[in-house]
């Protein structure tokens, strides 16, 4: 931070009002559009879940988001529902580097789980904090708070604009990258961020969905 207690960012955000209201008024058409689609599919998914696994249908979860704000980000449930009780005795099979938590063939994840996030299908629930406006369609992806405990100045840096439901993490390999070039990655978005670029992403993403690349 500055002197007057501002915090200063390693790649400050560069885009003007009329960009930002571009951006955010393409995030809910876009969202507009797929709803239907959307909501016919989550009917689907809904019931696989529910008859895979006992537990709620959708995940809620608290996530850190612009500038640290916190929120609650949805998701359909791939996990049994003890999930986070049994987090703190999968410690050691940590897999990741830094202030992650990842394993590869993580025992909790279900069956249902397993294709949902193969097809990145859990996140379609995210199209809601899109339209809240805690989310974009593109941008770093939210942490999790006790994450952005241990993050540094530069790391925090990944807040320093709205994150989103894909980013360019996502389109080089998701799992199969490391914490610090997941962290330049989302740098680089910031650097670089416009709508032809967000365009640009979210082609490359439905391209590394149906390929599956890098989905755990």
């Amino acid at each position: 931070m500055d002197g007057g207690g501002k915090r200063v960012y390693p790649v400050e955000p560069h885009l003007t009002s009329a960009q930002l209201l571009l951006k955010r008024s393409f995030d809910i058409l876009v969202c507009l559009v797929l709803f239907p689609l959307a909501f016919v599919l989550g009917l689907l998914i809904a019931l696989a879940i529910k008859l895979d696994s006992a537990g709620p249908i959708l995940y809620k979860q608290g996530r850190i988001g612009k500038h640290g704000k916190p929120f609650t980000m949805y998701k359909f449930r791939s996990m049994r529902k003890d999930a986070e009780e049994l987090r703190k005795t999968l410690s050691e099979m940590n897999e990741a580097a830094g202030p992650i938590f990842k394993i590869k063939n993580d025992p909790r994840i279900t069956r249902v789980g397993a294709i949902l996030r193969k097809t990145s299908m859990d996140e379609l629930p995210q199209i809601l904090n899109v339209l809240k406006g805690n989310m974009s369609l593109v941008g770093p992806r939210p942490p999790l708070p006790d994450e952005v405990e241990q993050y540094n100045d530069y790391q925090f840096g990944r807040l320093a604009v709205t994150p989103g439901i894909t980013c360019i993490w996502q389109v080089e390999g998701r799992s199969n990258i490391g914490f610090d070039k997941w962290v330049e990655l989302d740098l680089e978005y910031i650097r670089r961020q416009s709508f032809w670029l967000d365009l640009v992403l979210l082609l490359r993403t439905v391209r590394a969905v149906i390929k599956g690349t890098g989905a755990c």
